[in-house]
């Protein structure tokens, strides 16, 4: 048994290509080589703060200097250069130094042991190879910024997901690394804006409700309502005592309303607008189950994606063709016939589509994002991002 072990360990060192003895730090010299080479051309943009240890390593070849780049350089890798990363939901990586000497010993190649924590996002390495192609400062700095983000992106989501990305006012399905669907977005206003995260869709609501938000409800449905009894009417707004509308209605109290005009917190009874053609929701949304409360949903108010700038929403996302969104996820994602789907649709009653295979949604801030042609597009800093964001070098 022992001898199996042992050969199967001496068979593993040899096909990674480092044959030999480690050092006494667990360098062998194939990687010695290999991390050199990885660093002399920055591959994966993640010396940032470490330029000085980098010129020691180049020097000296220490091996307790290269193990403590080699960590500092995968942390940057796995969580980014950037010293704040205002507004988005970053999904923090674990570097262990003892894993790293673990694999060094074993005989592991640097590129499998950086594998892990490389982006495996296509805007990853088509960005890296735009910024080494321009010469202009400020084009590079806003390029690189874009890099730290994508660093920044929930690891492990695969080459098919739903990309929205919020300065190009965009979302596009990607399968396979190639756009499939494309159209323009609404996405949320300064004060309102589209949170950075990713989440698996889970199911397509069909003629949906919508639940109007207790924050909505304080800052602009009562104060409405007060000044205008015939607001909910014409809004089509019913109350209830929660978001049910199958629950008993309650009449709307001025006198108690007005306890929650503006402020924090509950408010003891619900608006919900009803399934309409003018519902603020439109016809359909997609769920990506979320603590923002985000989704992705029609809208009434079609002549706002004639707009250039399209930051108009609370935080979710209007998208310009729901319908055909609706066609292509149905019969892509859904294990429903589009007929049934369309008969639902048109019976203005609310139905729910379970999405039967993984299409994960990532909501991103990239100012600079290159096409399925090749070309670099960049984009306005709605939120201010490009500004307040530094690196840490």
């Amino acid at each position: 048994m022992k001898t199996r072990v042992l050969l199967a360990a001496v068979l593993a060192v040899i096909l990674s290509g480092c044959v030999g003895t480690p050092d006494a730090s667990g360098w062998h010299s194939s990687q010695k080589s290999e991390f050199l080479k990885i660093l002399k051309q920055d591959k994966y943009m993640s010396i940032c703060d470490q330029q000085a240890l980098y010129q020691k390593v180049r020097k000296s070849e220490n091996s307790q200097l290269m193990t403590k780049l080699l960590v500092e350089y995968t942390d940057n890798l796995a969580n980014s250069c950037l010293l704040n990363a205002e507004g988005f939901n970053a999904y923090r990586q674990k570097v262990s130094t003892s894993d790293i000497q673990r694999k060094l010993r074993a005989g592991q190649s640097i590129e499998k042991i950086l594998k892990p924590y490389v982006p495996e996002y296509r805007q990853f390495n088509a960005l890296i190879a735009r910024y080494h192609a321009t010469n202009d400062p400020e084009l590079k700095h806003k390029i690189r910024l874009n890099i730290e983000r994508i660093k920044l992106m929930k690891p492990g989501l695969g080459k098919t997901y739903a990309l929205v990305n919020i300065p190009e006012f965009k979302v596009r399905v990607i399968e396979n690394d190639k756009t499939s669907v494309e159209m323009k977005v609404i996405t949320g206003k300064r004060g309102h804006e589209t949170p950075i995260f990713s989440e698996n869709l889970k199911y397509i609501t069909l003629n949906p409700a919508w639940n109007v938000p207790d924050s909505i409800a304080r800052n602009e449905i009562i104060p409405k309502t007060l000044r205008n009894p015939g607001y909910l009417k014409s809004h089509r707004l019913v109350v209830r005592k929660d978001y049910d509308l199958n629950s008993p209605s309650q009449s709307f109290n001025p006198a108690l309303a007005r306890n929650y005009v503006g402020g924090k917190g509950p408010v003891p009874f619900k608006f919900i607008e009803v399934p309409s053609n003018r519902n603020a929701l439109g016809r359909v949304k997609f769920i990506f189950p979320n603590h923002h409360s985000v989704y992705m949903h029609d809208t009434p108010t079609k002549s706002l994606f004639k707009r250039k700038t399209r930051a108009f929403s609370h935080g979710c996302v209007r998208l310009e063709k729901p319908k055909y969104m609706l066609e292509y996820i149905s019969k892509n994602y859904t294990a429903h016939d589009y007929a049934d789907v369309m008969k639902k649709y048109n019976s203005m009653k609310t139905h729910y589509l379970k999405i039967t295979k993984p299409l994960p949604v990532h909501t991103v801030y990239l100012t600079t994002y290159v096409d399925d042609k090749g070309q670099l597009l960049s984009f306005g800093d709605i939120y201010g991002y490009d500004k307040s964001q530094r690196l840490n070098f």
